[in-house]
C-alpha cells in the first residue's frame, strides 16, 4: 500500500516539475489516501492482533 503511495507521490513530482499542475495535484491526493489506508489498516491490524483469544 505504501508502495502505492510511494509511486503516485514520484509522479506528482514529476508532474509538478513539468508544469502539470492538474495532474500533480491529483497524484499528490491519491497518495495521502493510499498513506491514510496503510496507517488505518496498521492500526487495525494491530489491534486485532492484541485480542485475547476467546475461550471455548
Amino acid at each position: 500500500m505504501l508502495h502505492y503511495a510511494l509511486i503516485f507521490f514520484v509522479i506528482a513530482l514529476v508532474a509538478a516539475l513539468l508544469g502539470f499542475r492538474g495532474v500533480a495535484g491529483l497524484s499528490a491526493e491519491f497518495g495521502w489516501v493510499f498513506v491514510v489506508l496503510a496507517v488505518v489498516i496498521l492500526g487495525v491490524g494491530l489491534l486485532s492482533g492484541r485480542m485475547p483469544p476467546a475461550s471455548p
